[in-house]
Order: structure tokens, then C-alpha cells, then sequence
């Protein structure tokens, strides 16, 4: 039962974090009606629905993601209706053709029924259904060590209670927000002339948050402005979670698993380590230590990699333990063996935590590629940041933990730090092109004239001229979800951008099977603008899956137009990436 009370406490606390606002509107859109009609079987139909994703997620496999992807697009586009209704009383009256098949079915539904016969607990159930499908809450420690939980452990009741307690906390959260947003949209209702704006602005602010849940910005840059207080009393909620052995995950090592915190816990459940034996608890137990989450063909993970190093060789014997968990983004990335080679060529001495399932990921709450957590002697998460930069902060706070009470970095120089080739600075100052996948799940900027065609071998043309920031495929290629394949010799990819460094993350088809190309810059050899993984000519060779440098200009850096050339069939393109 405790532990039900703690999770729900942790639901609650959602309400003070960013991430949650996209989906306010959809909240406050009821809030000025019949409770029992409107707010409650909303609030009711968010809580179950999140529950049961969030059960089949954490158990299930790609299935179940790509169910709940195209359960969101249908969510979505009800949602988009409902604010237009909202929006435009006289347009929900007239919707009879149905815009996507059961999303526009259900929208209507909701919207004829809200403007028809007023609200009823049927088309607020229906709204809070798809607004769980939509929800994302922010990860904290406590919903991580669930979810964790459920994942290692396989489905079960209490996982699902868990997770419906976490719910009811965070929808218990926004009663009590709504009951203060009705009273204010109330009184303003009572001025005959703020009637239209308030139902206006409602339902612009319902389009806005499906808009932003659509374009992925609630996971994204919302996510990333956590909230301090909130993260800060869910970690103090795992204070006690530490002594509860149903929160923490199964391992030989598991009987002294209490004495840590929840995150550091997580790190002795990894599967595998490299560079190092198994960590034990008392490997961590008392000790500062840095956590880096990585994957090995993301540019800005490459460009974290000295700071880490440097701090590493620094402050190593005065206290502090580095660790790299390795969480992948694509699934080549989930292979050791790929894993164990990038290690060593990108020069990581330090042990590196395999977390192929997004354990130690999810138990840290983290959202992000690179992440950077400092966790002080106590066991707690003292600093955090998501992405590059803030490395000065960083290394001050380590300094600062590894002193308290021993002086251990009193007179230590600040960190000597050297990069070269991809692990080298981005120029930010002539950076304009940014990350574009090839594969159709998350491709954005495609020139081809064909558009893309998914999952089936297609011939490609390139479209002159080519703006900036926009791609295009020539030759046979079959463009999959997370990847494109060349399917014959002289398959080529061209791109018009605007940075010093361009990168391709690539794969052979065939293990260990090499694959000639050759690039060129407007049409010429780069000569002093190749990258590391180009001679001056252009040419180069795809062997091993990941970040391969094509570009680094030493020319003042303007619009350019790359071109690569395969010459062998195979060739696997996932990402351009830049710096």
C-alpha cells in the first residue's frame, strides 16, 4: 500500500512540470462544466488509458510501439477536431465525411454532442481517452523505477495498479487545477462580451497543444526544461523507495541493492559491461559518480566524449567513478560487438554499462542523447544536463562534491581537455543545417520528385536546384522506417547545406562487407575539405556500422552541395548529421 501512496504522490507532482501543458487545454476545455459530466469521466478515461499503455509498453515489444504510434495519430486527429469544434460551432455541425478513417468518426462524435446536446460523460470519456493516448508525462525517478520494474519483471497486476496510482495522482493534480480554471473562465463568462474570446482562445489552444504533441515538441524541448522542485521531492520519495525490494530490479547482486539509491541500482543491473568486470555496490556506494548516457553514432554524444575523458584521467583517483551507459538509437547500435569496437577506436577507458533495453535509461528518467548526471555521495542526482554545453557548470559541481569534507580536488588543475576529427567542437557560429533522418519514420526535407516510397524498391531522381537544407535520393533504393538500402551500383544521395562538418551515419547489409564510395563538393574531389573518413579524391569505404565524417571545410563555410556515390549494392543511410 505504501508504495501505492508514494507513486501516486509522484503522480501528482507532474502537474508542476513542463512537459504536462501541451495537454492543459484539452483539460481546461471541461473545466467550466457539470462536474460528473465533463470533468470526471475525462480525467477517468486519461487515467485508465495512460495506465494501460504505459502497462503495454513497458512489456511488450515493437508491436505494441507501433500500435501506440498510430493510436496517438488517431488521438491526435480527434483532438484537433474537438478544438476546432470548439473553435468553430458552426463547422462541427456541418462534419459528416470523415477526415481520417476512425479519428474524424469519433471527433464528430464528440463535437455534435458538445454543440447539439452539450457535454455529455460519453464524449468526455471519448476526450480523455484520446488525451491518454497522447500523454506523455515527464519520466521522474518514481514512474522510471516503475516502469523499470515492469519491464524486467514481465506484466503483472501490481505493475498496472502502479502505474493506474501514478495516473490517478497526476489527474487528481489537474481536478484541482480545473476546479480553479472553472471558476475563473466562469466569472469571465458572465461579461456577455467575453463569452466568444474565451471559446475562442480554448479551442486556438486546444489546436496549438495537438500541434505541439504532433510535432514531437512535448518529448523534446519541453521536456528538456525540467522542473527542479518537482524532480527534487520525487527524488526524496526514493529515499524510501530504497527499502521497498518490489521497486528495484532482480539481480544476483539484488540483497545489497537497498543501501543505493534507485538510479545507481539500476547501473548493477546491467547485461553486460565493457572495460571493466560487473560494478559492485560498493563500487558506487558512497562515491561521487559521473553517469553519461551515450550512443556511439550520435555526433553531439562524439562531441561530449573528451570533456568525459579529461574528468575522468582528472579526478579518477580522487574519488571520482566514471560511467558510460551505451543506450541505443538505432538497432545496429544494440549489437556488443559494434558497441565494444566503437569504444575503443573513440578511445572510452572507463567502464561503459550496456543498456540495450533502456533500464538504466528509464531509472534515471532520462530523456535525451548525450545526458550527463553527477551523483553526489548520498546517492542523489545533485546536477544534470541534457545535450552539449554546460561544461564548465559540470566540472565545478564534481570538483565541489568530491571536496566536501576531504579537500580531494584542493590545489587539482581544472581538466585538460583535446579533440580532433568528429569528437572536435561544432562551429555553432556557421552551424545552419541541422539532424535529418533518411529512414520515412522521422525523414523531414526529402527532394526526390518520386516522394518517398516505403518499403519497396523504387528508382530515385535528384531535384536541381536543390534549396538548402534539402535532400534527395538518385539510383535503386528501398527506403525503410529507420533506414534507406541501396539496392544497386551507383546509387547515389545528394544534399545542399550550410556547416563545416557534415557526417553520414551508414551500414553495410552484409557484415563486414565493404563498400567503396566516393563524395564530391559541388561537383569537384573536397581536396582540403574532406573528413576523416574521406582522402582528399572523396573516396572512402563503408565497413563497420556508424558516424562516418564526410565533410569538414577549412574554406570559408557557405552553401555547398554534397554528393556520395556508392559502387556496390548494400549500403544501409540512417542520418545526416552536422557540425
Amino acid at each position: 500500500m505504501f508504495l501505492f501512496l508514494i507513486t501516486f504522490i509522484a503522480g501528482s507532482l507532474t502537474i508542476a512540470t513542463p512537459c504536462v501543458f501541451p495537454i492543459l487545454p484539452f483539460i481546461l476545455a471541461r473545466a467550466d462544466m457539470p462536474f460528473r459530466r465533463g470533468s470526471l469521466p475525462m480525467l477517468l478515461g486519461l487515467a485508465f488509458t495512460f495506465a494501460a499503455v504505459a502497462s503495454l509498453a513497458s512489456v511488450a515489444g515493437g508491436w505494441a510501439v507501433a500500435a501506440n504510434r498510430d493510436g496517438r495519430t488517431i488521438a491526435l486527429a480527434v483532438l484537433l477536431m474537438f478544438g476546432l469544434a470548439i473553435l468553430l460551432p458552426q463547422l462541427a455541425a456541418r462534419m459528416a465525411t470523415p477526415i481520417v478513417a476512425i479519428g474524424a468518426r469519433l471527433s464528430e462524435r464528440v463535437a455534435n454532442r458538445t454543440v447539439a446536446r452539450g457535454t455529455t460523460a460519453a464524449s468526455s470519456l471519448l476526450l480523455g481517452i484520446a488525451t491518454g493516448l497522447v500523454w506523455a508525462p515527464c519520466a521522474g525517478p518514481v514512474l522510471g523505477a516503475v516502469l523499470t520494474a515492469a519491464a524486467l519483471r514481465g506484466p503483472s497486476l501490481e505493475t498496472s495498479l502502479l502505474l493506474l496510482s501514478y495516473g490517478m495522482g497526476a489527474t487528481s493534480a489537474m481536478a484541482a487545477g480545473m476546479c480553479v480554471g472553472g471558476r475563473v473562465l466562469l466569472a469571465l463568462r458572465r461579461s456577455i462580451r467575453w463569452g466568444d474570446r474565451i471559446r475562442q482562445l480554448v479551442g486556438a489552444s486546444v489546436i496549438a497543444s495537438a500541434a505541439t504533441i504532433w510535432l514531437g515538441l512535448d518529448t523534446g524541448p519541453l521536456a528538456r526544461w525540467s522542473s527542479s522542485t518537482a524532480t527534487a521531492l520525487e527524488q526524496e520519495l526514493l529515499i524510501t523507495l530504497r527499502k521497498e525490494p518490489a521497486m528495484i530490479m532482480h539481480s544476483a547482486r539484488a540483497e545489497a541493492m537497498p543501501a543505493l539509491s534507485a538510479s545507481l541500482a539500476s547501473l548493477l543491473g546491467a547485461r553486460q559491461w565493457l572495460n571493466t568486470p560487473p560494478l559492485q555496490p560498493d563500487d558506487l556506494r558512497g562515491k561521487v559518480v559521473l553517469v553519461n548516457f551515450w550512443t556511439y553514432s550520435c555526433i553531439n554524444c562524439i562531441r561530449v566524449l573528451p570533456y568525459v575523458r579529461a574528468w575522468a584521467e582528472a579526478y579518477g583517483n580522487r574519488g571520482l567513478v566514471v560511467i558510460g551507459v551505451h543506450t541505443p538509437e538505432f538497432a545496429f547500435e544494440k549489437d556488443a560487438r559494434n558497441v565494444s569496437r566503437a569504444v575503443a577506436s573513440l578511445g572510452v577507458t572507463y567502464p561503459v554499462a550496456i543498456d540495450s533495453d533502456f533500464g538504466i535509461w528509464r531509472a534515471f528518467g532520462n530523456q535525451a542523447w548525450p545526458a550527463l548526471y553527477v551523483v553526489g555521495a548520498d546517492g542523489q542526482v545533485r546536477h544534470h544536463v541534457l545535450g552539449e554545453g554546460s561544461y564548465q557548470q559540470t566540472e565545478r559541481v564534481i570538483r565541489r562534491l568530491l571536496s566536501d569534507g576531504s579537500g580531494a580536488t584542493d590545489g587539482v588543475p581544472a581538466a585538460s581537455v583535446s579533440a580532433d576529427g568528429p569528437q572536435a567542437e561544432a562551429d555553432t557560429g556557421n552551424l545552419r543545417s541541422g539532424e535529418t533522418y533518411i529512414g520515412y519514420a522521422q525523414a523531414t526535407g526529402f527532394a526526390s520528385p518520386e516522394g518517398i516510397q516505403r518499403d519497396v524498391p523504387a528508382v530515385y531522381r535528384t531535384f536541381s536546384p536543390l534549396a538548402t537544407n534539402r535532400w534527395g535520393l538518385a539510383g535503386l533504393w528501398t527506403i525503410g522506417g529507420e533506414y534507406a538500402t541501396s539496392n544497386a551500383p551507383a546509387a547515389r544521395i545528394v544534399r545542399r547545406f550550410h556547416a563545416r562538418d557534415l557526417h553520414l551515419v551508414l551500414a553495410s547489409a552484409a557484415p563486414d562487407r565493404a563498400i567503396r564510395f566516393r563524395v564530391t563538393l559541388n561537383g569537384v574531389p573536397p581536396g582540403a575539405d574532406h573528413g576523416a573518413d574521406v582522402d582528399a579524391e572523396g573516396w572512402g569505404t563503408v565497413k563497420d556500422s556508424r558516424l562516418y565524417q564526410m565533410i569538414r571545410q577549412t574554406t570559408p563555410i557557405k552553401d555547398r552541395i554534397f554528393r556520395i556515390e556508392f559502387f556496390a549494392a548494400g549500403v544501409r543511410a540512417y542520418a545526416f548529421t552536422f557540425g
